[in-house]
């Protein structure tokens, strides 16, 4: 399963706050998309996902000041 989470015009650290507990509710392999806005975000968002064991599967920036990751649940 999927799940995409829009966190664009939330500051940080909100995109990371609601990943995690986004990331809380799917089941071992699912992938959450986290589609952001917040530049200190693009550090965060990879540092806890390795710190946690979650692989990223993509990351890319979407726009001037948009990125979009895909973290999979471990």
């Amino acid at each position: 399963m999927r799940q995409v989470l829009e966190t664009n015009g939330l500051v940080c650290p909100f995109p990371l706050v609601e990943a995690k507990d986004a990331i809380g509710e799917l089941n071992g392999g699912d992938e959450l998309v986290i589609n952001f806005d917040c530049t200190q975000a693009t550090e965060a968002i990879p540092q806890w996902a390795a710190e946690n064991g979650y692989p990223v599967t993509h990351f890319d920036r979407t726009g001037d000041a948009s990125w979009t990751i895909t973290v999979q649940k471990a």
